[in-house]
């Protein structure tokens, strides 16, 4: 972040910019030192001011990148923001592998650890959880009851044991049992299934459902054994009974289940899920980079870092192929940006109906403006992969997984893909939480921070308070997920969120 004597009024992100972001609110009359500029309007903190005149048509450009072109002329110093800033296309040289650069490892010697949780086939788990999965949302009452019937007096037995959860969802039938959204829904249970924070996994049915247990098994080679039953309400005989065996084959798996121990692990066992959500102008100047730095330390450790959200990289989707490895990679995620134009066209929408209201009243402008804020997150390594939504990770390093921007469905996602840790930057203010991944809150600004601090685990305001550089906040970031990998508790376990957080991307017709 470049910052001259303006600080305390502005912020200048790169010398050819003609934005700057005001720090708090500016009065009409207000001189801002070293930009020659005079405040015309008033201007919301996280705003936009204009430096010099722009004529209708010409790029508003920001972190020396277009984030919009004004609808009508602009003088110096007034406010730049929906009332006169759109969206057009404009073209992006994507120049596959252009920036790519070899990764600086660090040593055997230098390399960080956790204390996680081994598991017999040599996944590492952050938290040790049992799981109950629903094929369908016709079995979702079951499952909460088969948890709630492990009270607080049986798990106190079992210490180890991070608690009993049920993941309901709200398809599952009156779907196509083939194509995208059956395919989403079932690498989506696969990877919740097969996840190494759950010590043991029961998944419930109804019976007759178009997601079948069976298929999802035959189709993902799930075999049954003592950490992974099945069953279904119709074969079972009812609700009552239903949740009677469930909760006794949980009770059979919880002396295992607190056998775990956590020990010594090497960083590059953790997958750490990148997200972004209520964000604000400050999002891409604060949390959003200093994450960033967080994930190019953790893979310099040889961890995996995912980013998602497709249409939260619109726009600034060449940033991240010129870092790709490979043509291949590359393209991977051009053809993901197209599949999403299309796919919002055919829908009625259009990929700049992103940001919402909250992050335009927070400074954001145009999904352009929000994506090169939010792609930060990846951090300047070289992306290594693309992957479809919950499609297990298969490599380390940098890489992206395809979602909505719709937070807790994104989640889903990266967690069903392997992600052990999440990150979530939230400028406006976001109280999610995650099971069966801890969930560490990264607030953009001080002043949320304060308000919310309850529910915030790192205040990244401090790059833009305090002068602290957003490498020392990355390395500060880092320490906190290897601390929160070992089992410390983030805001949102504390108050024991993420119950309700288990939501896979639909698509197609509900029929």
């Amino acid at each position: 972040m470049a910052a001259a004597d303006n600080v305390r009024l502005t912020i200048r992100l790169n010398a050819t910019d003609n934005v700057i972001t005001a720090r708090t609110e500016l009065l009409p009359g207000t001189p801002i030192p070293g930009e020659n500029v005079t405040v015309a309007q008033p201007i919301p903190a996280g705003h936009k001011v204009a430096t010099r005149p722009i004529a209708a048509g010409e790029a508003i450009r920001k972190y020396d990148q277009i984030i919009g072109f004004a609808t009508e002329a602009v003088a110096v110093g007034e406010h730049v923001h929906v009332h006169n800033v759109e969206m057009q296309d404009f073209e992006r040289d994507y120049a596959f592998g252009k920036d790519a650069k070899p990764t600086a490892y660090f040593n055997n010697s230098e390399q960080a650890t956790f204390q996680g949780f081994r598991r017999s086939n040599g996944s590492v788990g952050t938290r040790n959880y049992i799981g109950v999965l629903t094929s369908v949302n016709c079995s979702a009452t079951a499952a909460k009851y088969i948890a709630e019937a492990l009270t607080p007096e049986i798990m106190a037995k079992y210490p180890n044991v991070d608690g009993v959860v049920a993941l309901t969802h709200s398809t599952g039938c009156g779907m196509a049992g083939d194509g995208e959204g059956y395919a989403n829904l079932q690498r989506v249970l696969w990877g919740f299934a097969r996840h190494p924070n759950f010590a043991g996994i029961v998944m419930v049915g109804l019976g007759c459902e178009v997601n079948q247990i069976d298929f999802l098994l035959e189709a993902y080679g799930i075999e049954r054994g003592p950490r992974f039953q099945t069953m279904n309400i119709q074969d079972t005989g009812g609700l009552r009974k239903t949740v009677e065996r469930g909760a006794s084959i949980i009770k059979e798996m919880l002396p295992e289940a607190n056998k775990a121990e956590r020990g010594p692990c090497p960083a590059s066992e953790l997958t750490l899920a990148l997200q972004c959500g209520g964000s604000d102008a400050y999002s891409g100047i604060t949390a959003n980079p200093a994450l960033g730095e967080a994930a190019n330390l953790l893979v310099r450790h040889g961890g995996t870092a995912v980013l998602a959200e497709t249409p939260e990289i619109y726009g600034a989707e060449h940033l991240l192929t010129r870092r790709a490895v490979s043509q291949e990679v590359g393209e991977k995620l051009i053809e993901r940006i197209k599949w999403w134009e299309e796919y919002t066209s055919r829908n009625g929408g259009e990929m700049n109906n992103n940001p919402s209201p909250g992050n335009k009243r927070g400074g954001l402008t145009t999904i352009l403006e929000k994506s090169l804020g939010a792609a930060a997150k990846g951090g300047t390594t070289n992306l290594t992969g693309v992957f479809k939504y919950g499609e297990p990770i298969n490599t380390k390093g940098f890489v992206f997984m395809d979602s909505p921007g719709y937070d807790p469905c994104s989640i889903t996602g990266e967690v069903a893909s392997g992600s052990n840790v999440v990150c979530f930057t939230t400028g406006r203010g976001s109280v999610y939480g995650c099971k069966p991944a801890p969930s560490l809150k990264l607030a953009t600004n001080t002043t949320m921070f304060n308000r919310m601090s309850d529910d915030m685990d790192i205040n990244c305001g401090a790059i833009v308070d305090d002068g602290v550089s957003i490498e020392a906040m990355g390395q500060q970031i880092f320490e906190r997920i290897l601390e929160v990998a070992s089992g410390s508790k983030t805001r949102s376990e504390e108050h024991g969120m993420g119950d309700n957080e288990f939501i896979p991307w639909q698509i197609g017709a509900v029929m």
